[in-house]
């Protein structure tokens, strides 16, 4: 049975083109990343899309007792329940490190505001213990 020439050369050149593209996978593999990843906000999401990690720029405003405070940078870690677990913040007066419990009664503060710092536990009762230097 003879073949046609024509079957022979699109075979030919068929596999041709995937040795090139073989050739190719390599370079691609090793392309360099960005140097830079820039934005105003950043959220790393589950597969149901909800958000378990962000990093957003805080406009000022006022504390729940109406204490204002600065632009703040806040750093989350939350769960899967959209519950933020840990918080680490930063802006002009300062910085603070919060680590929640099971339920949000239980928690670590751990922060700095001008000139003073401070450690405050909080036990699952409501006992709380305030360290200060």
């Amino acid at each position: 049975m003879n073949t046609p020439r024509s079957l022979t050369a699109l075979t030919v050149v068929n596999l041709g083109l995937f040795v090139f593209q073989l050739a190719r996978i390599p370079s691609a593999l090793a392309a360099k990343p960005a140097p830079v990843l820039r934005g105003s906000a950043l959220e790393i999401v589950d597969d149901q899309g909800r958000a378990r990690a962000s990093i957003k720029i805080q406009a000022p405003g006022r504390m729940p007792d109406g204490e204002p405070y600065p632009e703040t940078v806040m750093f989350r870690l939350i769960d899967q329940h959209g519950r933020p677990e840990v918080k680490l913040g930063a802006s002009e007066q300062g910085a603070g490190l919060s680590l929640v419990g099971e339920s949000d009664v239980t928690h670590v503060l751990l922060q700095t505001r001008g000139q003073e710092s401070s450690l405050k536990l909080t036990h699952g009762d409501g006992r709380e213990q305030v360290l200060k230097p």
